[in-house]
């Protein structure tokens, strides 16, 4: 077929199902989802005019300092992600390309996803008050906690909501505030006796953190080497296993024994 033709058309024509597929591929919709750094909250304030922790049956101190909570921000469910976008965010530090299923479950409409969410957030919600009174040596019978929170789900707020009923009861546990006045993000899950569980996204969460005024993230220790990817200066991080582990470094903080503070 191409005996008559010059080499430099044939190898033109033999190029064009080849342009012709990346064309395709660069159009056709990818299974990944597209994060950035999202907002943080305030667990120590109010969100849309209420406080984000109450607490009755125990006096409650006034705090000083924030304890921010940190998200990320992704693209939905039903969205698609061409290869031009991947491409993009995958030189950037400040976004990161992942497989859709890592993100959300497989085989559910974005409602029954939103659903999920913000079921596995009261559930957080719920450990969290759990293991603060557990910490502090509680009753959760005479000790009532609510949590608020709008528009944010899953469990990775777990870790900051203890803190900060923590800090709302007992402070450093010597008049003062747990956050030293500071500014603390961080993230991570909780169960109800206190352990901190990995959550993802940690490189993308710190740099939300920066951007809103943090100098502490707390991370939960084994995404150490995640948080450490593309970490803002001035942001000095903290790993932790534990409620405990968290309390203990931030009074150590607020107390000036750097030494006492593990580091990742």
């Amino acid at each position: 077929m191409f005996s008559s033709l010059s080499r430099p058309r044939a190898l033109a024509l033999c190029a064009v199902p080849v342009v012709a597929l990346f064309a395709v591929a660069g159009l056709a919709p990818l299974p990944f989802s597209i994060a950035q750094p999202g907002t943080t909250a305030d667990v120590l304030g109010k969100d849309k005019g209420r406080e984000v922790i109450t607490v009755s049956g125990v006096p409650v101190r006034e705090t000083e300092g924030q304890l921010r909570m940190t998200t990320i921000l992704a693209t939905g469910p039903s969205e698609d992600i061409d290869l031009g976008e991947v491409a993009d965010a995958w030189f950037r530090t400040d976004r990161a390309v992942l497989p859709r299923e890592s993100v959300y479950p497989s085989g559910k409409s974005d409602k029954e996803i939103e659903e999920r969410n913000l079921g596995q957030m009261k559930e957080s919600q719920d450990a969290a008050s759990l293991a603060a009174l557990g910490y502090l040596k509680l009753d959760p019978k005479k000790v009532t906690v609510q949590l608020h929170l709008a528009d944010v789900g899953g469990p990775s707020a777990g870790l900051l909501f203890s803190l900060g009923i923590v800090d709302k009861i007992d402070g450093d546990g010597d008049g003062g505030d747990l956050t030293g006045g500071r500014t603390v993000a961080g993230t991570g899950t909780i169960t109800p006796d206190g352990k901190v569980g990995a959550v993802g996204g940690v490189s993308l969460k710190t740099q939300a953190a920066a951007r809103d005024g943090a100098t502490v993230f707390l991370v939960p220790k084994d995404e150490c080497s995640q948080a450490q990817a593309a970490l803002p200066k001035g942001l000095r991080l903290v790993p932790v296993t534990a409620l405990s582990d968290a309390v203990s470094s931030l009074r150590a903080l607020e107390q000036g024994q750097d030494s006492k503070v593990p580091s990742c």
